[in-house]
């Protein structure tokens, strides 16, 4: 147990100092009182960093390279949630071909949800030992297959299972992503970056029903799946082709065998090399660690639990915009498509709002070097500004969706009400995200697989009760009552801004 929490200690420093050099470990034994000689042992040569620029060390890449690495790693991301929205558009038809309820078609979204909920708690650790790119090759690869019998589904029973496996697949780019652009950008360069990262998972639901309606409105509900065997196929030649490894644990032990094998001297070893472990083992035990976070960083589960209502939420609005507006204003499947430009351009308003809260972000760290910290030091907590203002906005989105959706106001009105429920939704999500990865470096991807499972019980479950809370509740009292739990979270995010450093001084996983 003390070797691997060395272990963890090690590559907890490779990733947040890509300054250092090679450095050579020795162990000497103490000498005995009155002895003529010492004996000298030496160990092994620690291959670390060749400083900020030595070219393996993905951070010394050029912003250009590491920017498209990240708009792929997105795209892909974008994709994968766009998957699960854009199925919502199939109801109709599916329902009539199979001869099913809309209830029991719902369980195509719940099972695609599920997966993305199960996968992370496996493929997020096999990235921390294996690297980021063998499992975005192999997951897209695996999306794309499982893309094929949802295309050619002729009963309800195939749909849901393969739904189910295409989830599971596409999950990795909701937790492993995160990492990537932790492993690419410094801590000063991460603001931007993960901004972009954390809208796409948003802003791929979001356009899942406004196209979907329009594909499921004009043509076959088939070609809903073979635009995304074609877009997943893009997507999974940009992978092979562009997109390198940038775990830093992984490519330092690739430059440790390539030392090895230049000079001869076996004595150059990487921290991940020290693991005696199999890899089974290693597999088992990380895939613990998501639920362990979750059980012993009350940060990281009272975050987790409000990005999961704000998912839960989006996804009871996949059916919950169709009551109301067609109940209220009598729009067609296109047009219900189209009231989520409301929600899309919200998203897209918070990720141009990066430089103002980058500029903030900048502020709080030349503070803390006047109060006497080390310059350019930062602290996580810094990263949660974007999601105190997006707690703030999310009920207030919320209560203008609900009681403007009379059919006597104006449809523009509600949909304005989801504009800003949207924009305060990323800038939550932009805030967590970037506080777990800030927080946790040497847990980035456990953190955010915990943070999907949480999201995806939600996302899975809402949906189920939605559309029957809306008209039982009335379309007033249900969005209330999203917006009144929305309240009761609003705090966390301010409280953790305030006491978080406090609070990870006595945690066992986040950086004190």
């Amino acid at each position: 147990m003390a070797a691997d929490q060395d272990l963890e200690a090690n590559i907890e420093d490779i990733v947040d100092n890509s300054g250092t050099f090679l450095q050579e470990k020795k162990s000497f034994d103490s000498p005995l009182q009155g002895s003529t000689e010492n004996i000298v042992e030496e160990e092994h040569i620690e291959v670390k960093w060749d400083g900020p620029n030595d070219p393996d060390n993905p951070q010394s890449k050029s912003k250009f390279q590491r920017w498209l690495a990240v708009c792929i790693v997105a795209t892909g991301t974008f994709c994968v949630t766009y998957t699960s929205s854009v199925y919502t558009t199939t109801y109709q038809q599916i329902t009539d071909e199979f001869h099913v309820s809309d209830e029991v078609a719902t369980l195509g979204l719940t099972s695609f949800v599920c997966g993305l909920g199960l996968g992370p708690l496996f493929l997020a650790p096999l990235s921390e030992f294996y690297g980021r790119r063998p499992i975005y090759i192999g997951s897209m690869t695996f999306f794309l297959i499982w893309l094929i019998p949802s295309a050619e589904a002729r009963n309800i029973e195939t749909m849901i299972i393969a739904r189910f496996f295409n989830g599971v697949a596409g999950s990795a780019f909701l937790s492993v992503a995160g990492g990537t652009v932790r492993d690419l950008f410094t801590r000063d360069e991460l603001q931007a970056p993960m901004m972009v990262y954390s809208a796409s998972p948003f802003l791929g639901p979001a356009l899942g029903p406004l196209v979907g309606g329009f594909i499921n409105q004009f043509t076959d509900w088939r070609w809903t799946f073979y635009t995304l065997m074609i877009w997943s196929g893009t997507l999974l030649i940009c992978f092979i082709f562009i997109v390198p490894e940038t775990y830093h644990p992984v490519l330092l032990r690739e430059k440790a065998v390539r030392l090895r094998k230049e000079t001869g001297n076996h004595r150059f070893k990487a921290p991940l090399e020290k693991i005696t472990h199999s890899v089974l083992d290693s597999v088992l035990m990380s895939c613990t660690r998501p639920l362990k976070l979750l059980y012993y960083e009350h940060m990281v589960l009272n975050l987790c639990l409000f990005s999961a209502l704000l998912m839960g939420i989006l996804y009871l609005f996949f059916g919950a915009f169709g009551v109301v507006f067609v109940g209220s204003h009598d729009f067609q499947l296109w047009q219900v498509g189209l009231t989520f430009l409301g929600i899309l351009v919200g998203m897209i308003v918070a990720v141009g709002l990066d430089p103002i809260f980058s500029r903030y972000y900048h502020r709080l760290v030349r503070q803390r070097e006047a109060q006497g910290g080390e310059p350019g030091g930062s602290e996580p907590e810094f990263r949660l500004p974007p999601a105190i203002v997006g707690s703030l906005l999310v009920p207030i989105g919320l209560f203008f969706f609900g009681w403007t959706s009379y059919r006597s106001v104006h449809w523009i009105v509600p949909i304005i009400g989801s504009g800003i429920f949207g924009l305060g939704e990323v800038l939550l999500f932009s805030g967590i995200f970037t506080f777990l990865v800030d927080a946790y470096p040497m847990y980035a991807a456990s953190a955010l697989a915990a943070n999907s499972l949480v999201r995806s019980c939600f996302g899975a479950t809402f949906p189920l009760f939605g559309n029957q809370m809306y008209e039982r509740l009335g379309y007033q009292w249900a969005s209330s009552l999203l917006a009144f739990l929305s309240i009761l979270m609003m705090p966390f995010p301010y409280l953790f801004f305030k006491y978080g450093k406090r609070i990870r001084a006595n945690s066992r996983h986040a950086k004190s």
